[in-house]
């Protein structure tokens, strides 16, 4: 399943409740988990991200749609990058010309 990586930074409505972030990953863990997405680890983080989200989703538009559902609720913005394992990338590199 392909992996995701997520930094997260979080908007003012999320910092004024951050005492609760712990329990909104955890309830966002098991909602987004009918839809085939595996949050593997969530790292609360210090500089300019305020949180690193490493997830699995069945493919892009998953996590698309997963993404735009977590930043309309108001708490936080993301940047997300696909990840690419070591054997992933040899295959992307096997089939380059």
């Amino acid at each position: 399943m392909p992996t995701y990586i997520s930094l997260v930074q979080f908007t003012d409505k999320g910092i004024q409740a951050a005492k609760q972030t712990t329990q909104r990953v955890t309830d966002w863990a098991t909602k987004v988990k009918s839809m085939g997405v595996n949050i593997k680890d969530m790292y609360w983080t210090l500089g300019q991200y305020d949180q690193v989200c490493v997830f699995e989703a069945p493919n892009d538009e998953t996590a698309a749609s997963v993404l735009l559902a977590a930043d309309m609720l108001g708490n936080i913005r993301t940047q997300t990058m696909r990840a690419f394992t070591s054997s992933e990338m040899k295959t992307i590199l096997d089939k380059a010309p």
